[in-house]
Order: C-alpha cells, then structure tokens, then sequence
C-alpha cells in the first residue's frame, strides 16, 4: 500500500498541539510592518485555534500529522 502525500503548504501554516487541536498564525504578518504599532505586531507571533468546519479539509490535507 502507498503513502499518502502530505501537503507542504498545510505543514507549514498548520500546527497540531499534543492535544490534536490544529493551530494557526494570523494574517497579514510581514507586509507593511514597520507603521503597525507594536502591540499590534505582537498580536501576530501568538497562534489560534483553526475554525471547527475547516478542521476535516486540514486533516485530509496532513494525513500523519493528525490525532
């Protein structure tokens, strides 16, 4: 039986906890950072939980990462 590819963009954006929650970072990070404020910037660096109806299609798109 083959593998299944896993997708290189979704590994990249996408983070499972040890919990099997699928985290991601915010936005608009790098463009046009100099003018944000800097509580505004560090809002980016912090992770949040991905919505609950994009759960299934991130799993399908990381087949080994997933719980």
């Amino acid at each position: 039986m083959s593998k299944i590819k896993t997708h290189k963009g979704a590994q990249s954006r996408f983070h499972i906890t040890g919990s099997g929650k699928i985290m991601r970072t915010k936005g608009p990070k790098s463009h046009l950072r100099r003018r944000k404020a800097k509580r505004t910037k560090r809002l980016f660096d912090e992770m949040i939980p991905v919505n609950p109806s994009d759960r299934t299609r991130i799993k399908r798109l990381l087949p080994y990462g997933v719980k």
